[in-house]
């Protein structure tokens, strides 16, 4: 059997807002922007091929939804982008204006850097050792 995690929903306030900060700051690809009604898009991004974990870009439809924007949560890292390539990742982010929530550090693990998307969710810039 071969299973894997395919989509990650991320609520957003506005699809075409979400696609441009994600795609430009952080060199996302858009792989699949389709509307389903009026109102609904199915909106998938991913930060590498398309075989990785995307994310599904959900406007919010209700005022619960609506304030579950950037703290889905309850305030912990929410994802975190695995790179190879750490200082220019972590320098696009000081370069483009990204909240960083705690500067670049050096951990058992690897080198490490939170920050904040554009709605404050927390994110691990994260290159293993």
């Amino acid at each position: 059997m071969s299973r894997n995690l395919a989509y990650i929903s991320l609520i957003v306030d506005d699809y075409d807002r979400a696609i441009d900060w994600y795609t430009r700051i952080l060199s996302f690809r858009l792989i699949e922007d389709t509307a389903i009604s009026e109102t609904k898009r199915w909106v998938l991004i991913s930060p590498g091929t398309s075989d990785s974990t995307m994310l599904l870009l959900a406007r919010a439809a209700d005022d619960e939804q609506q304030k579950a924007i950037g703290n889905q949560t309850g305030g912990r890292v929410f994802l975190f982008l695995k790179t190879t390539q750490f200082d220019h990742d972590y320098n696009n982010l000081l370069i483009n204006g990204v909240a960083i929530e705690k500067p670049a550090r050096i951990e058992s693990y690897g080198r490490v850097a939170v920050f904040e998307d554009l709605y404050g969710n927390k994110w691990d810039l994260l290159e293993e050792r």
